[in-house]
């Protein structure tokens, strides 16, 4: 017994000494947002002040558009991102867009450089009501709008805040109808978990964070260390930890009458290979949102804007000149 007793001692205490030793390789600090400006806010990156908060933008292209009375072809184009990514996942749109109109991307609350806000609220009503100031902000009166995942909904929600102003929606694997959090990538299963969410705010495998990127890739051997850079830089900006644990927590259920009562031309991007908002998602978009178009990417993930700038651009330019 006593030597049943002294094993079961040893093996905790061997549980212990390697948890404590992981928790020390990976230890990663939040780092303040002006140590990764050199690498991450180079031109054509700009801060603004919008609810308190300082923002991180691009704002590229022909910048006399967007007025009032501005013919649909011409309009800027604003785009939103996912879930603990930032504005440089639209590299490749917006390098390709902003030859011919005015695109603006920003890092929303809770991620990227622009980090945290005060209230610890992540809400769609409230990234609705960050969307409408950052525009505002710009002078942006009437604009066209795409946004991924968690940046999909915020999308769908302020196109129906803001009828007069949204020309047309773009929603590349948007959020809106649940999500199945047995599907969630290994990162946010943590952020969403007590203890283990806790343990994260201090530490960050970088294999964790790779994991991550490769899970929403419809070929993950396209992640390459470069792009994990991205991803792990913006998860350590300070706060950004806590904040992805409070979006999780209020989840990505919306409001589907708001879906079903658009009346704007609406462009659906779907990756065929996504497994955190599988295509039966995308049918239903379609489906609720009268006059809608689907374009299904069969080999891609749920980032297709990343994975292949050029073939999903190539169906947003055939969208807006249309």
């Amino acid at each position: 017994m006593k030597l049943i007793c002294r094993s079961a001692l040893l093996l905790l205490g061997a549980l212990v000494f390697f948890g404590v030793a992981g928790v020390v390789a990976t230890w990663a600090p939040d780092r303040p947002v002006a140590a990764l400006q050199a690498r991450w806010a180079q031109p054509p990156s700009q801060f603004i002040d919008v609810q308190g908060l300082q923002v991180h933008l691009r704002d590229e292209g022909p910048r006399d558009k967007g007025a009032p009375g501005s013919p649909e072809g011409t309009l800027p184009i604003v785009l939103l991102h996912g879930t603990s990514a930032s504005l440089h996942t639209w590299e490749g749109w917006a390098s390709d867009l902003r030859r011919q109109r005015r695109v603006v991307r920003f890092d929303l609350p809770g991620f990227g450089l622009t980090g945290p806000n005060a209230q610890n609220d992540y809400s769609i009503e409230v990234y609705v009501k960050f969307v409408t100031a950052t525009l505002d902000a710009l002078g942006i009166q009437r604009f066209v709008l795409a946004g991924n995942s968690l940046g999909g909904q915020i999308a769908w929600a302020t196109a129906h805040a803001l009828p007069v102003r949204v020309a047309k929606l773009i929603l590349v694997d948007a959020s809106g109808y649940g999500v199945d959090p047995n599907n969630a990538p290994l990162g946010f299963r943590i952020a969403g978990t007590p203890v283990l969410r806790d343990v994260m705010a201090y530490t960050l495998p970088r294999g964790v964070v790779e994991h991550s990127v490769r899970y929403v890739y419809g070929h993950p051997d396209k992640v390459t260390p470069a792009l994990v850079d991205v991803y792990a830089d913006m998860m350590l900006r300070a706060g950004n930890r806590r904040a992805l644990s409070r979006r999780i927590e209020q989840g990505y259920t919306g409001d589907v009458a708001q879906i079903q009562a658009l009346k704007l031309p609406t462009l659906i991007l779907w990756g065929g290979r996504d497994r955190l908002l599988p295509p039966e998602n995308a049918r239903r978009f379609a489906k609720d949102i009268a006059g809608s178009t689907l374009v299904v990417f069969d080999d891609l993930g749920h980032v297709p804007h990343e994975e292949d700038p050029a073939r999903t651009v190539a169906e947003v330019r055939r969208f807006l000149g249309s």
